[in-house]
C-alpha cells in the first residue's frame, strides 16, 4: 500500500513539474520523463558535453524546440509568459497572445510550421512504403490527424491554435511516454532519408546534381508562402493530395483521388 502511495505521489508530481516546465517553456528540456522506457529504445549518448540539453523523445521534439527558442526572443509574449499562471496555459489564453507578437517572429514560426508538416507528410509516405505488401489499407486522413501537435487543416500558417495544440500534446504524450510510438516515427525518418541517400549512389555524377537540386528545391518550397488556389481548380486538388492526404505532388492521379475523397 506504501509503495502505491509514493508512486502515485511520483506521478502526481511529474504531473505539475510537467505543466510548470511547460509554462515556462525555455525549461521544457529539463521535464523528467521515465528513462527505463527510453532506455529500452534508444543507445547510450555521449555524456561528454554534461551541459548539453537532453532529448525529450518526442518525435517532433526539434520543432518543439524551435518554436519555444523563437517564442523566447519576441518581447511581449515573453512578459506575458512571466506573468502567467498554469490555468492561462492550460486553457489556452496564453496561445492567443501570439496575435500580438512581432511580425518578424510571426514569419519565423510559419516557416518553422510549414518544415514540420513537409516532415509530416515523408514520414507518412515512410510509413505507406513500409506497409507495402502487408495487405494494409492506409487511410491518409487518419494518418495525418494522429500528429496532434499542430493544426494539419491548415498546413501554411502558425496561428494561435497550433500553440495550444503543441503545448498540450507536449504535456499529454510526456506524462503518457509511448517510446515505441515515438521511435517508430524516428525510424521511418531516418529510413527514407537512408533510401534517399541509397539512391543517390546509383545516379552519375550529373543525375546526382540534378536530384539533389530537385531536393533543395522542394525544402525552398515549403519555407516560401505557399500561392491559394481556386477551389476545384486542378493546382488547389494538388494541393488537398500533397498537403492533406501527404501524397507526393508528382505522382498526382485524379481517379485515386476521388477514390479517397
Amino acid at each position: 500500500m506504501k509503495c502505491l502511495l509514493q508512486m502515485r505521489m511520483a506521478l502526481e508530481s511529474r504531473a505539475l513539474a510537467l505543466t510548470l516546465l511547460l509554462a515556462l517553456l525555455s525549461f521544457v528540456s529539463a521535464i523528467p520523463i521515465d528513462k527505463s522506457k527510453l532506455k529500452e529504445h534508444n543507445e547510450v549518448k555521449d555524456t561528454k558535453d554534461e551541459k548539453q540539453i537532453e532529448d525529450t523523445g518526442l518525435y517532433y521534439d526539434r520543432y518543439l524546440r524551435e518554436v519555444i527558442d523563437v517564442l523566447e526572443k519576441d518581447t511581449h509574449f515573453k512578459q506575458k509568459l512571466e506573468t502567467a499562471d498554469i490555468e492561462d496555459i492550460k486553457n489556452g489564453r496564453l496561445s492567443k497572445e501570439l496575435d500580438f507578437v512581432s511580425h518578424h517572429v510571426r514569419s519565423k514560426l510559419d516557416e518553422l510550421k510549414r518544415q514540420e508538416v513537409a516532415r509530416l507528410r515523408m514520414l507518412i509516405k515512410a510509413k505507406m512504403d513500409a506497409a507495402q505488401g502487408k495487405d494494409l489499407r492506409m487511410d491518409h486522413q487518419s494518418l495525418l490527424k494522429q500528429f496532434e501537435h499542430l493544426d494539419h487543416n491548415n498546413p501554411h500558417s502558425f496561428e494561435p491554435q497550433d500553440l495550444e495544440k503543441l503545448i498540450k500534446t507536449a504535456t499529454k504524450d510526456l506524462e503518457n511516454y509511448d517510446a515505441a510510438r515515438h521511435e517508430e516515427f524516428k525510424r521511418y525518418e531516418m529510413l527514407k532519408e537512408h533510401e534517399r541517400r541509397e539512391f543517390l549512389k546509383t545516379l552519375d555524377e550529373e543525375r546526382r546534381q540534378e536530384e539533389e537540386k530537385r531536393f533543395l528545391d522542394m525544402k525552398q518550397k515549403h519555407k516560401d508562402h505557399p500561392k491559394v488556389n481556386h477551389p476545384g481548380s486542378k493546382d488547389q486538388l494538388q494541393e488537398v493530395w500533397e498537403e492533406s492526404d501527404g501524397l507526393d505532388p508528382e505522382q498526382f492521379e485524379p481517379k485515386t483521388f476521388f477514390k479517397l475523397h
